[in-house]
């Protein structure tokens, strides 16, 4: 293909394909055609009619991050009730503030702050679990992200639905919306744990997310006392339980993890269960830590996500890949385990494998052009000897200078083109006047 026929030409710099060779291209030409890739090659061949150049020298150009677990909304909640226990924080403090404060206009205006957030700091993916999901699906629409947008269930009254009998009927209608609207959006479902959600309730919408094709998420073993909650109520720990109700398969993502056990490890492995890893929200809440580097070790799928920013406090992936590799050796008192390109795999092929996003992970042709250019040409990032650990250990977000999703430029030179960042920001803060009044 010519260049006179492409979208997008890329040039100059450095390029991490993270594709199954890991191979690194110097100087690169990457040619973007209708949001594809359409070409990756080498040299500066001419220009021709390209309709936008983007010189990358001085850039390392790598895949966009993609973030598994987060509940962006809570981005009007960052802050608001720190250095407390999970159950503490979740129901004294975050369960009362969702019943009081959530609402469509707050689930919009969060979703969209946090976009900015996010696409700021290099991610161009997310999976999203929370109350009124079609209005972050309709904020990512806005911000052209990608995004995998979860409808939540639990069994308590919720800001978007008063009766648990009504799940079903809301999933239906939510997979009806979104099921083939936008190829950037894909619908799952999401229960929010084994000890809010009835067996009946994590059944049925498990047989609903496997009829559809779709991923099924669920909060699992973040807290020490779960299993004993569960063992109470079912007679069962919480892996077992899941499996014994056929909950547990392929297209299963079990979030958090930070408390399985061998055994549970073992049925992950053999039914394909897939993980996400969310360990500097783990690490506030003191939750625990995920034995992520065991589960590889088994060929378990795991990818890193944020979770909200509630308990983050930020949704910056830069920063999680710096603490999940750090988290690791000092807990297993090993420097050797999760090296900066096991977590940056994570982070960009492994998280897609985890949200069943095939066509996104890595730079090659045919696949979806998410794209990020990361400048080098900083204090903190000179000299450069190796490309994957200046990336987990020295970078940061804002060291993301563009960002490409789906074959659209959404970020140029620092600049948002999607989201007025300032109006984004001024929503928030009213919303976050009223929440401060409230606790006066």
């Amino acid at each position: 293909m010519q260049t006179a026929d492409w979208d997008i030409v890329i040039r100059g710099g450095t390029l991490l394909t993270m594709n199954t060779e890991a191979e690194i291209v110097e100087d690169p030409v990457i040619g973007i055609k209708d949001g594809l890739i359409a070409a990756v090659g080498t040299g500066r061949q001419e220009q021709g009619n390209a309709k936008e150049t983007i010189d990358a020298s001085g850039c390392l150009i790598m895949p966009g991050l993609v973030n598994t677990h987060t509940h962006l909304p809570m981005v009007c909640f960052r802050g608001l009730a720190d250095d407390l226990s999970l159950q503490d924080w979740l129901n004294n403090h975050i369960f009362p503030a969702e019943a009081r404060f959530v609402n469509k206009k707050m689930v919009y205006e969060g979703a969209l702050l946090a976009m900015a957030e996010m696409i700021l700091s290099g991610t161009t993916t997310f999976c999203d679990g929370y109350f009124f999901e079609s209005k972050i699906g309709e904020a990512a629409r806005e911000a052209g992200m990608r995004a995998v947008i979860a409808q939540g269930f639990i069994d308590f009254p919720t800001p978007d639905n008063v009766d648990a009998s009504r799940h079903l009927t809301m999933a239906a209608q939510f997979l009806t919306k979104w099921q083939n609207l936008s190829p950037l959006i894909t619908p799952a479902f999401f229960c929010h744990a084994p000890y809010s959600c009835s067996p009946e309730t994590m059944t049925a919408v498990k047989e609903a997310a496997r009829r559809a094709g779709i991923s099924f998420l669920i909060h699992l073993l973040e807290n020490n006392d779960e299993a004993e909650t569960v063992q109470k109520l079912y007679g069962k720990k919480p892996v077992e339980l899941l499996d014994d109700l056929g909950i547990l398969d392929e297209q299963t993502i079990a979030v958090h993890c930070n408390w399985v056990d061998k055994e549970d490890m073992a049925v992950f492995a053999a039914r394909g269960v897939k993980v996400s890893h969310n360990p500097e929200s783990s690490m506030k809440l003191a939750a625990g830590v995920a034995p992520i580097p065991a589960m590889l070790e088994l060929g378990i799928t795991c990818g890193l996500g944020t979770d909200g920013a509630a308990s983050n406090n930020d949704l910056n992936m830069f920063r999680e890949m710096d603490i999940a590799a750090k988290l690791h050796k000092v807990t297993t008192l090993n420097p050797t385990v999760m090296n900066a390109k096991t977590v940056l795999a994570l982070a960009t092929i492994g998280g897609s494998k985890v949200l069943g996003l095939s066509r996104i992970g890595t730079i090659e042709s045919g696949k979806d052009a998410d794209i990020i250019l990361v400048d080098m040409n900083k204090p903190h990032l000179t000299p450069l000897y190796n490309c994957y650990s200046q990336l987990v250990y020295a970078a940061a977000g804002a060291d993301v200078k563009t960002s490409i999703i789906g074959g659209k430029i959404v970020m140029r030179d620092r600049q948002l083109l999607t989201i007025d960042v300032e109006k984004a920001m001024a929503n928030v803060r009213l919303l976050a006047a009223e929440i401060r009044k409230e606790k006066r």
